[in-house]
């Protein structure tokens, strides 16, 4: 085990640079925050590289010492330093980054799927995500122009739903043209008089629901694209729902069947 307590140190200005997506893309890791993350990382059967914690948590949790051969004891001021958080828990982990930009056989795809066109918000994003692996959705992929899935503060938000289900970011318009090819319904996200309630959909054992852009709704070449566009009527006054309340919605509705 090896004692960190400056925060000039090599590894912890490694650790810091986490936070940003191109060090991550080139290290290909992340780094997870606080005992839930770590927990769900182990019980999920992700390989720890690198397990940080002060003296306190260390002490209390001896077991964890088995779970890498780099075993880094810091001080507070080193682990405020290296996360996202205003209290941290004393405890952190370097984990493998998933190939998120790997498109996978269409063949193999079964399931719900959530597709997020340019949605920025990443307490949006990372809500969805562990919405999505609540109501039992197979995976979730993101646009280029979201926020980052493996971002601190999505990874926050996700509260460890990346270990649930299937993570991906690409190109949505061609995710939707091979959804297409094994003749599973696209569902858009609009109110305009075409579209129908989403109590009226009936989707198959494979689909896909794609929530747009917080302000600006779905794109427009995207609209096109869809087999089918939902809205979802409301009784009261309000004028619009938040697009992570619309996501969990739409995402029980559709998967009820499966």
């Amino acid at each position: 085990m090896e004692k960190l307590t400056s925060i000039h140190n090599q590894h912890v200005k490694n650790w810091k640079k986490l936070q940003t997506k191109k060090y991550r893309r080139q290290t290909v890791t992340y780094l997870l925050d606080g005992w839930h993350l770590v927990n769900e990382a182990v019980q999920s059967g992700v390989q720890i590289l690198q397990l940080i914690g002060t003296s306190e948590q260390l002490a209390a949790h001896p077991d964890l010492n088995s779970l890498t051969d780099e075993v880094y004891e810091v001080t507070e001021e080193v682990m405020q330093h290296i996360t996202d958080t205003v209290t941290p828990q004393g405890i952190a982990a370097v984990v493998p980054l998933p190939d998120a930009h790997k498109v996978p056989d269409m063949e193999s795809l079964h399931g719900g799927w959530l597709f997020l066109d340019r949605v920025q918000d990443p307490g949006n994003v990372g809500t969805m995500v562990r919405t999505a692996d609540a109501a039992g959705f197979a995976g979730v992929v993101v646009s280029h122009r979201s926020a980052d899935i493996f971002s601190p503060k999505v990874i926050r938000s996700m509260q460890g739903s990346q270990f649930h289900l299937k993570l991906y970011e690409g190109d949505l318009a061609k995710w939707i043209e091979d959804f297409k090819t094994v003749n599973a319904p696209i569902y858009g996200t609009q109110l305009n008089p075409q579209a129908k309630s989403f109590r009226d959909a009936e989707p198959g054992k494979t689909f896909a629901l794609i929530m747009g852009n917080e302000g600006q709704g779905m794109s427009d070449q995207l609209l096109s694209q869809t087999t089918a566009n939902l809205y979802i009527p409301m009784r009261g006054q309000a004028e619009s729902l938040n697009v992570a309340v619309s996501a969990g919605i739409l995402m029980f509705q559709l998967n009820k069947n499966l």
